[in-house]
C-alpha cells in the first residue's frame, strides 16, 4: 500500500471565507523574532558559531570557536533593534517568536513585550538546526523549551514556530497538545487541520517572503524600498481578494538584528502606514487569528480514505463503478494521500483503474449497468444507486408511450453495440435522454465505447459527491 503524506490541494479553489472580526478583508499578522542569544555559539554549548541570517556574506561556522563579529551582530539586535521595533510597534499586536534560552537572556526585552500586550510564542529551546537530530532529542527539547518559555514568561506558550525543523518537528509538537497552533509552514495563506494520530492540530502557516531574512541571502533585498514595495505588493494583492469576497492572511517576519537596522526600519514603517490608511484590515497576533479560526471553522469529522484498510475502502466504493469493486480494489493499491481524501480525489484513483484496464474489462463494466427503464428497473432489481438515478429524471414513472419510446431505443442500441446505453441521469431531463439515446444510437462502435466509458466515470463522480459532499 502506497501512501503520500504530502497535502497538494489544501483549501482548493474556493478557500473557506474566514469572517475575520468586523468584516475585515485582511488579516495581518506581524511576527518579531527573538532569536538573539538562543544562536549556535560554544558558550551556549554548540560545536561552532553561527552562520546564518546575519550582515556576514558567505558566513560559515567556526568550530571549537566564538565569532566575535558575529556575535556582535546579533548582540545589535538584541541591544539596538529590538527597542527600535518595540517603539515601532508597540500598539499594534504583534507575535515574537521567542528562543526559550533568548528569552532565558532577556529579561528587559521581555518585559516590554508583555508592556506591549504581545503573545509570545515558542521558537524552540535554541536557534539551531533540528534536521538531523534524533527523534527523541527533539521530542526533549521541545519538552524543555515550553519549560523554560514558562519558567521565563510566566506562561507556557500557545504557539510553536522552530524555523529551523526537522520531519519529525511538527508531529512532535502536536503530540503534546501543548499549542493552540503550529507554524512551521509555508503552504497556503488561510489556517487549515492537519492530523497527526488521533488529533487535529491547527496550522497558522508563515512566510519566507515577506520577510527581512531576504536582507541576508542572495536571492534577497538590496536595500529597504524593495522591501517596503514587496510589503505593500503583497497587501494590495490580498487585500484586493478581500474586497471580492476572499479574505486572507498577510503574515510579516522581521528579525530584530536585521529590520531593526535604522535603513530597514523606515522602509517597515512607510509600509505599515501603507496599511493602516485602509479601512477594513485587521491586525491580529497568531493567537488570535487560531482562536478565531477554532472558533469559526472547527475542525469536522471526515472519511479519509487514503487512510482505510483495503476490505472497508471496497466496502465503501466497491459499488461506485456499477457491480465492478475489482476497481476499488486496484485503486486502494494506487499512491493515495491527503489528496484523494475528497470526491474529486477518490475519483481519479477509480477513474485512473478504470482507464488502465482492458478492453474486456472496461466492457464488462459497461455491461454491469442496467437499460434504462428497462426490466430490471420494472423488477426492481437494480442497486439502490440506479434506483435513485433513474427516478431523478421521471424514468421510474414513464408513460406507455415513453416506456416503448424507451424499450425500442434500448434494443436497437444493445443489439448494435453489445452493451447498454449509459447516460449519467442526474446531468439530464427525461427529454434530453431522449434526444441522446436517439443521437448515440447511429454512431459508430469506437465512439460510442469512448462516450459510454466517459458516462460511466460521470455517473461515478456523481455518485462519490454524494457520498463524500
Amino acid at each position: 500500500m502506497h501512501r503520500y503524506p504530502r497535502d497538494m490541494t489544501g483549501h482548493g479553489a474556493t478557500p473557506p471565507h474566514p469572517q475575520w472580526p468586523g468584516g475585515a478583508k485582511i488579516a495581518v499578522q506581524i511576527v518579531l523574532n527573538y532569536e538573539e542569544g538562543g544562536e549556535n555559539n560554544i558558550l551556549h554549548g554548540d560545536a561552532a558559531s553561527e552562520a546564518f541570517l546575519s550582515e556576514i556574506t558567505g558566513a560559515a561556522p567556526w568550530p571549537g570557536e566564538r565569532h566575535w563579529n558575529m556575535e556582535s551582530i546579533y548582540e545589535y539586535g538584541a541591544r539596538a533593534g529590538f527597542w527600535r521595533l518595540h517603539r515601532m510597534l508597540s500598539d499594534l499586536p504583534v507575535t515574537v517568536y521567542g528562543v526559550a534560552t533568548a528569552l532565558a537572556r532577556a529579561p528587559e526585552q521581555v518585559a516590554a513585550m508583555q508592556g506591549a500586550g504581545w503573545e509570545i510564542a515558542s521558537h524552540g529551546l535554541k536557534w539551531v538546526e533540528h534536521r538531523d537530530m534524533p527523534e527523541a532529542e527533539e521530542r526533549a527539547q521541545i519538552a524543555e523549551a515550553i519549560r523554560l518559555h514558562a519558567e521565563v514568561t510566566g506562561e507556557p506558550p500557545r504557539g510553536l514556530y522552530t524555523g529551523r525543523c526537522s520531519v519529525n518537528t511538527m508531529r512532535l509538537a502536536a503530540e503534546t497538545g501543548q499549542f493552540a497552533y503550529i507554524s512551521d509552514d509555508y503552504s497556503d495563506d488561510l489556517p487549515y487541520w492537519r492530523r497527526f494520530g488521533a488529533r487535529d492540530q491547527l496550522i497558522v502557516p508563515y512566510t519566507l517572503d515577506v520577510n527581512d531574512m531576504r536582507f541576508a541571502i542572495q536571492a534577497g533585498f538590496a536595500e529597504g524600498a524593495q522591501f517596503e514595495r514587496y510589503i505593500t505588493d503583497s497587501f494590495d494583492c490580498l487585500y484586493a481578494e478581500g474586497q471580492a469576497g476572499a479574505p486572507k492572511m498577510m503574515s510579516i517576519g522581521l528579525h530584530c538584528r536585521l529590520a531593526g537596522r535604522p535603513g530597514r526600519a523606515q522602509a517597515l514603517k512607510r509600509a505599515l502606514d501603507h496599511m493602516a490608511g485602509h479601512e477594513g484590515v485587521w491586525f491580529a497576533t497568531r493567537l488570535q487569528i487560531a482562536e478565531h479560526w477554532a472558533a469559526t471553522h472547527p475542525p469536522k469529522p471526515r472519511l479519509r480514505p487514503s487512510e482505510m484498510g483495503l476490505a472497508e475502502f471496497v466496502v465503501t466504493f466497491g459499488g461506485i463503478f456499477e457491480h465492478s469493486p475489482w476497481i476499488a480494489e486496484r485503486a486502494h493499491a494506487l499512491e493515495l494521500g491527503p489528496a484523494h481524501d475528497s470526491a474529486r480525489g477518490v475519483q481519479s484513483a477509480l477513474a485512473r483503474v478504470f482507464r488502465s484496464a482492458s478492453e474486456e474489462e472496461r466492457l464488462g463494466v459497461l455491461r454491469a449497468h442496467p437499460d434504462l427503464a428497462g426490466k430490471l428497473a420494472a423488477a426492481k432489481r437494480l442497486t439502490a444507486e440506479s434506483t435513485a438515478e433513474q427516478a431523478s429524471a421521471g424514468l421510474d414513472a414513464l408513460t406507455d408511450e415513453e416506456r416503448a419510446a424507451f424499450t425500442t431505443l434500448n434494443d436497437a442500441y444493445t443489439g448494435k453495440f453489445g452493451f447498454p446505453f449509459i447516460i449519467a441521469v442526474r446531468d439530464n431531463t427525461k427529454a434530453s435522454i431522449l434526444a441522446a439515446f436517439e443521437r448515440r444510437v447511429d454512431q459508430d462502435r469506437a465512439t460510442e465505447f469512448a462516450e459510454a466509458c466517459r458516462q460511466v466515470e460521470r455517473i461515478a463522480e456523481l455518485r462519490l459527491i454524494e457520498k463524500l459532499g
